[in-house]
């Protein structure tokens, strides 16, 4: 059986992954401190930004997933995605692995009307410089033949057991403390948003393509995204609560990040939340004839995975 690594194993699309591959390939499990889950053969314990330690981990695989994610911080970002990116395109070639990145969309900047694959790196952040330095870097081993990869892009992410996610953060986190949801710059625009388990699924049919290698593609993402306002009612017809919140501006973001440093590292993002978000994935869909999971549905199955929402339905 073919053995695969999943590089940051612990997260969402991580733990997702696991249930996808189980039964079908043996699972190698990659991250600092990775735990043993039901349906992986192994765990290596590795920091990917150490090159030894990275030509070990995917060592011995025939495909390696990288989706690992990093501390929400733009000096290490700056620091280390760069090895991180580097040391995984040599261990792959060691290996003879093919390689799966999860890519975000901080590398096109704002965009006017609806992002493709095909739209043109342009950062509008610090981090987004970083997102498409990375993403260059494999385009580059794609483009020379030197490695069979692809890169799969998703936008914002959110689904159950999603630590990091702004929509689990800001909505669902706070709605089953009883408290007042929370959105960023404008509630009136509209924002897509990739569930998670849909993006787990699409990076295995991925793998399994041989067609969609040394490609870029969007992961599927459900059509007509819900604006913040219309998200948040859904949600809290989910928690079974009347649907409060507030909207938090610029001056706000600003004071809080005095305060908390994730928050003061999300400012430069702020413009994702100013005008229309919208993410394209027609050339999954069409490709796959995946269906993405529905906001109703997506937002349904992640509120069920809090327990106020669940005890509230049963």
């Amino acid at each position: 059986m073919a053995t695969v690594a999943i590089l940051g194993a612990g997260g969402a699309i991580g733990s997702e992954l696991v249930k996808q591959l189980a039964g079908r390939k043996s699972i190698r499990l990659v991250g600092r401190n990775p735990k043993m889950v039901s349906g992986a053969a192994e765990v290596v314990a590795a920091d990917l930004s150490d090159r030894d330690a990275t030509l070990k981990a995917i060592s011995g695989s025939s495909v390696a997933y990288l989706v690992a994610g990093l501390k929400y911080d733009l000096e290490l970002w700056r620091e280390v995605w760069p090895r991180i990116m580097q040391n995984t395109i040599e261990a792959a070639k060691r290996a003879k692995a093919r390689l799966v990145f999860l890519d975000n969309v901080y590398m096109y900047g704002k965009v006017n009307g609806a992002m493709t694959e095909d739209t043109p790196f342009h950062p509008s952040s610090k981090k987004g410089e970083v997102r498409a330095h990375i993403a260059t870097m494999l385009l580059h081993e794609m483009k020379s033949g030197s490695l069979t990869a692809l890169i799969a892009r998703a936008a914002d992410f959110y689904g159950p057991n999603t630590r990091t996610g702004i929509p689990n953060v800001l909505v669902f986190d706070n709605m089953a403390k009883g408290k007042k949801a929370m959105w960023l710059m404008n509630d009136s625009k509209k924002h897509s948003l990739s569930f998670t388990l849909d993006i787990a699924r699409s990076l295995v049919l991925l793998a399994n393509s041989e067609s969609a290698w040394n490609q870029t593609w969007h992961v599927p993402t459900a059509p007509n995204p819900p604006t913040g306002k219309e998200f948040i009612r859904m949600a809290g017809d989910e928690f079974h609560v009347a649907p409060k919140y507030r909207v938090l501006n610029r001056a706000m973001v600003w004071g809080a990040g005095w305060f908390d440093s994730n928050i003061r590292e999300v400012y430069e993002m702020l413009y994702q939340y100013e005008s229309d978000y919208v993410f394209d994935s027609t050339k999954f869909t069409r490709a796959f004839g995946f269906q993405p999971t529905t906001y109703a549905e997506g937002i349904h199955i992640t509120a069920q995975s809090y327990p106020r929402a669940a005890q509230r339905a049963a």
